[in-house]
Order: C-alpha cells, then sequence, then structure tokens
C-alpha cells in the first residue's frame, strides 16, 4: 500500500494548506473580486504542509488531475521533506485527500515530475536521500545541511490513476560523468535533481537530469544537463525490468555557450514535429540556453543562448525556471521573466548589497514559439511576451509552473515556495500569442482618440479623460485606498526625424506639472513621464531600438494590474538589450491619475495618434505595428 497522511499529521496539513502569504497578501474575501485574472491570488490553492514546490500535473486515464508536489512544514530543505500526490475532478477547483509517497519520517523525498504511460499506468521520479546523508561538502570547504538534491534517484508508480503508489521504490542507475568524478566525494555521492518533465519521443520515453558537480556559491556551484531515456517503460509491466540509458554519449552534460558560467541547470524539453528536441535552461549569464538533438539525446547541438528568432536577438533570463512545452496545435508556450539578472553572491544567501541570485521572478511572462525551417534543421522562433502572472509584492517570486491543456483551455501552475496555485490562462493572452505573427488587426476597444481621422495632424486635440489608476474606497471605514488596476495606451507612428532629435511628442501636463509628457531625448529613446500632482513617475524605450528610415511606431503602455510600463517599438518589445537589465520598469502604486489639461499638444514629428483607456496587450500593441500607418 502506499502511505496515506496519518491523523496527527492531517490537521497539520490542512492547517498549512490555506495560509496566505503574511506580507502584501490578498485578504481571501478579495480575491474573487480582483479586477485583473493575472493576479496570482486569483489562482485555486494547490494544498501543502507550507512549503509547496513543482506542484506538476497529468490527467488520468479516468478523467482526473494528478497533481504531485514536494512539500514540508519547514522551509525548503529542511527535515520532513517529501512527495505527496492527490486528484482532482474539477480542473483544479478542489483537490481531494493528499497521499504520501514516502513517509515524512523517512529519509528526504523531492522534486517529484511524473510520465503517463500508454496503458494509464503514472510513473513519479524523485529524488530520494536513501541512505540518510546528514551534511554535504562545499567546494570551499564549508559544509551544507540541506540534503535534498543528492542521494538515489527512484521511481514509484499507480495503477489506479494516483489513489494508491507501490509499496516498493525502484532506482535510475546513472552513468558516472566528468562533474560527479570532479566532485569533492570523487564521485562515490553524487548531487543531483531534476524539474525537467519527462516527455514520450517516438517508442521510448526521455527523462532530465540536472547534474551537479560542485556545491557553493549559490547552492549549486557548477550544473549540467543530462538525460535518460528507457526503450521499454512504455510498455513493459515489470518495474524491475525496465531499463535506461544516459545521454548524451561522453561525460559531459549540456552546459554554458563557450565563456559562460559554471551554472547551467533545469533543463526543459520539447519535440518538434521532426522528431527532435528542443531543450531550453538557465544559467546564471543573464540568457537562457538552448541546444536542439536530432537523435533523441545523444548528441546536441552546441548550446546557444536563446533567441527569439534563428540568429535573431537574445531572450534575457535570470537564475529562475524557464519552462517551454508542447501545445496541441504544434505550437509552443514558454513561461520565463524577461530581464537579464545576474549576481555574484555569498554562499548562495542574501548579498551584501541584499539581493539575493534567485531574485525578480515576479511578473511571469509568457510566450508562444513556432517551428521554422532552416539549414540546420527545424528550430523554433518566438513572439513577443505576455505579461502572464503577477503579485503586488515585487520580493514576492513565482516559479516551477507546470501547463496543462484540457478541451482547449489552458491552465498552469506555479508556486511561491509556501503556496502553489493553479490558473486558468484568458484565452485572449493565449490566441494573441498564437497569431501574433500574422495579426494586423486594430483594436477598437478602449479605443478613445484616433488621428488624424482623415485631416492634417492638428497641433492640439481634446485629450481623452484616462482612468484614475487608485481612489478612496468609501465602502471601507477607514476610507482607505482602492486599487482600480486600471491603464492605458499611447499608439504613435514617427517621422523618423521625430525620434532623432529631442523635442515633445505628447503634452497634456497642467501648469502645475500634473500630466503626461511624451518626448524623444535625442539619444535614440522615447521617455514617459506622468505626473499627479503629488508625484512624478517615468520610464523609457531602449536606445537604438528605432530605425532612421521611413516612419517608426511605439506602443507605451501603462499596465495597472502589475504598475509596469512597457515600450514596444516596432512591433517589438524593449527588453533592456545590452544597457540595462530590465526593458520594463514599475511605477508607485499610490500614482492617481494620469489626467492633466483638457487638451493635448502633439509634436509636428507625429503622424498617428491613437490613444486608449485600457492598456494593450503586447500582442496588439504588435498587431497595431504589422496593420501599418494608416489609422
Amino acid at each position: 500500500m502506499s502511505h496515506t497522511i496519518r491523523p496527527d499529521l492531517a490537521a497539520a496539513l490542512a492547517g498549512a494548506a490555506l495560509a496566505l502569504p503574511s506580507w502584501g497578501a490578498v485578504a481571501p474575501a478579495t480575491v474573487a473580486s480582483l479586477p485583473d485574472a493575472r493576479h496570482i491570488a486569483r489562482g485555486w490553492e494547490i494544498p501543502s504542509n507550507g512549503y509547496a514546490d513543482q506542484p506538476y500535473i497529468v490527467q488520468t486515464g479516468d478523467g482526473a488531475w494528478l497533481c504531485v508536489m514536494t512539500t514540508g512544514a519547514g522551509k525548503e530543505g529542511d527535515p520532513g521533506q517529501t512527495v505527496v500526490s492527490m486528484r482532482s475532478t474539477d480542473r483544479g477547483r478542489t483537490w481531494g485527500e493528499r497521499v504520501l509517497l514516502e513517509p515524512i519520517d523517512g529519509p528526504e523525498a523531492s522534486y517529484a515530475v511524473m510520465l503517463k504511460v500508454p496503458s494509464g499506468r503514472v510513473y513519479c521520479f524523485y529524488n530520494h536521500n536513501t541512505d540518510r546523508v546528514p551534511e554535504v561538502k562545499r567546494e570551499d570547504k564549508g559544509v551544507y545541511k540541506r540534503v535534498d538534491s543528492l542521494g538515489h534517484y527512484v521511481f514509484k508508480f499507480t495503477d489506479d490513476h494516483g489513489r494508491t503508489w507501490s509499496p516498493k521504490r525502484y532506482e535510475v542507475v546513472l552513468r558516472e560523468f566528468q562533474c560527479d568524478r570532479d566532485n569533492v566525494y570523487g564521485g562515490k555521492l553524487r548531487f543531483f535533481w531534476n524539474v525537467g518533465r519527462p516527455l514520450i519521443l517516438g517508442d521510448e520515453a526521455v527523462m532530465v537530469m540536472h547534474k551537479v558537480g560542485a556545491m557553493g556559491d549559490g547552492f549549486f556551484a557548477q550544473s549540467e544537463g543530462a538525460f535518460f531515456a528507457s526503450r521499454n517503460i512504455l510498455a513493459e509491466r515489470d518495474p524491475a525490468k525496465i531499463t535506461f540509458e544516459t545521454r548524451p554519449d561522453g561525460d559531459i552534460g549540456l552546459r554554458t555557450p563557450a565563456g559562460g558560467g559554471r551554472v547551467a541547470e533545469e533543463q526543459s524539453l520539447s519535440k518538434l514535429s521532426d522528431g527532435s528536441l528542443f531543450c531550453v535552461y538557465r544559467t546564471i549569464d543573464g540568457w537562457p540556453t538552448v541546444a536542439y538533438s536530432r537523435d533523441a539525446g545523444r548528441a546536441w547541438t552546441a548550446p546557444a543562448y536563446m533567441t527569439y528568432a534563428p540568429d535573431g536577438r537574445r531572450v534575457k533570463h535570470p537564475r529562475a525556471a524557464n519552462f517551454a512545452w508542447n501545445c496541441s496545435n504544434g505550437m509552443f508556450l514558454y513561461w520565463f521573466h524577461n530581464h537579464g539578472g545576474r549576481f555574484v553572491g555569498e554562499l548562495g544567501a542574501a548579498g551584501k548589497d541584499g539581493r539575493s541570485p534567485y531574485d525578480d521572478r515576479n511578473p511571469a511572462w509568457l510566450m508562444a514559439g513556432r517551428e521554422v525551417d532552416t539549414p540546420a534543421g527545424k528550430r523554433i522562433e518566438w513572439s513577443q511576451p505576455e505579461i502572464l502572472l503577477y503579485d503586488d509584492d515585487p520580493y514576492i517570486r513565482m516559479s516551477y509552473p507546470d501547463l496543462v491543456e484540457d478541451d482547449g483551455k489552458f491552465y498552469i501552475t506555479e508556486t511561491q515556495k509556501n503556496i502553489g496555485r493553479l490558473h486558468e490562462i484568458p484565452d485572449a493572452i493565449v490566441k494573441g500569442l498564437f497569431n501574433q505573427w500574422t495579426s494586423k488587426t486594430v483594436p477598437t476597444n478602449g479605443l478613445a482618440l484616433s488621428l488624424p481621422a482623415g485631416k492634417p495632424m492638428p497641433a492640439t486635440a481634446r485629450m481623452p479623460a484616462l482612468p484614475r489608476l487608485n481612489n478612496r474606497d468609501a465602502k471601507k471605514a477607514d476610507h482607505g485606498v482602492i486599487d482600480l488596476r486600471a491603464g492605458f495606451s499611447l499608439d504613435l507612428w514617427l517621422a523618423p526625424e521625430a525620434v532623432a532629435k529631442a523635442g515633445v511628442l505628447l503634452d497634456s501636463r497642467t501648469e502645475t506639472g500634473a500630466g503626461i509628457l511624451v518626448e524623444s531625448d535625442g539619444a535614440g529613446a522615447v521617455h514617459l513621464a506622468m505626473n499627479d500632482g503629488r508625484q512624478q513617475c517615468a520610464w523609457r524605450s531602449d536606445r537604438g531600438v528605432f530605425g532612421k528610415d521611413g516612419p517608426q511606431h511605439v506602443v507605451i503602455t501603462v499596465d495597472g494590474g502589475p504598475k509596469i510600463i512597457t515600450f514596444a517599438v516596432n512591433g517589438v518589445l524593449c527588453d533592456g538589450g545590452d544597457e540595462r537589465q530590465f526593458g520594463w520598469g514599475r511605477y508607485s502604486a499610490t500614482l492617481r491619475t494620469p489626467a492633466g489639461a483638457p487638451e493635448v499638444k502633439i509634436g509636428a514629428g507625429v503622424r498617428t495618434l491613437r490613444v486608449y483607456t485600457r492598456a494593450l496587450r503586447t500582442s496588439e500593441a504588435v498587431g497595431n505595428f504589422r496593420a501599418g500607418l494608416a489609422p
């Protein structure tokens, strides 16, 4: 029999399951009323025992959703950490009894992933500290007491859709790599873990392993990606007869590109229509790395930093999970954080300046991918990104997502490490991303001003009433603030000379300075400033992204959900380039209104102007660019 939760632990598990974070939390009574589906508090909570990691889901043969999660009463890596499973028959709104795959008082069990085979059997793979190793040596002669990323890689299985699990665990024996031999134990003790979902490729299953060569600065000081495949797990009923082959060939896994750092981990696999494998993984270099395999993982292309298009602009991402998933329409979805975070810290904790190597995982962004043919074979090119999820507290982090596609809808899980949630992704976000390469539709929803409307562009125009960003809430006893989560977008086509020289493009400011100002700085960037008479908030585009010939397009969006300003220039969302870590910027949540004078002054270089009284999605901004100059 599998391990069921003991009565003395059940109360503790249930009591911890619905706890909300104390800092910046949204009270349960207000969650449903949040007007923005992207706020993580709008998700359905997945019960845990306090610590919650990797809430991964498979759809079982009886139609339920089966979730496995690493959980424990302490923090990540504390004793008592184990793997639990639970079932949902209503697509994650509610969950049934949690089932322990390993006892709480046993060795640490962590970081589970599942594989469902054609028979309906589900395998669960996870780390297990079978030998009860109490501590591990670091490469700098220190030690870590955390022992959840070492030992033995094991699996159990369920034949009743997750109600019970096999009483016996089985070990996956992996081939030794150079990084194993070079660790402080000479390979007698190995460090590893896995967050990458297995996938079925033809008649075999391919699975992921993140090997660790050294523990030290940043916890995992050296890491690389390995894989293991089974040719008989899809059909073999006797788990003792299942065989595994370690890949790639040789004894070095997927690392960073030449000149990159020592960290290359949390590999995520997707399959292409020709049977190739695509792998993306995190680094500490400021960019994720990708590689392709044309032979099921035995050999890989040279690791390269991920780009939006083959040989195009690099994608930016910090040291955090970034996963790509196959979708039923043949396309892909990709979770990442859209900034180039780098960190040189000390002992994996907060550095002297208070930063952590794992900061800035809020918001989470989503891109769509599609296959393209290249001389080297099929590859993936990526859309411009959308904000998928956020929390009001910028220090809250969300990560380790899983994607579920069911009956035409997409759902995603995430965890803040103490709360795991499931979210239904709004259709508009997914469809907008999938159609981004072809859409030329100019949305009219929220379009309050469109000039020149068949006439010469005027020097002034009546400024539409932009929405207040927050207000006094008369329903509260203290009449405190209510966040309206409103926003707006400004869509401009500009003459190239309007960007090349400094000058005002839009100005709705009053004599007191309240209102908005859009101007070119003459150094290749366009700036936005908002002032409510009490404070001013500003951000600018990246430099050097505007062209020198022909009309130039820019959409400036003030998104009142996450309080973020974005610039999309000629259909490309600014990401900071080589100049700065972030291409998007936060503005103050206490800024009350962007409203200013009743008229807006329009610069001579503005060819067309659209003012939206809502925040456009990135895909809409790209569509406006593709639609061309005519308003």
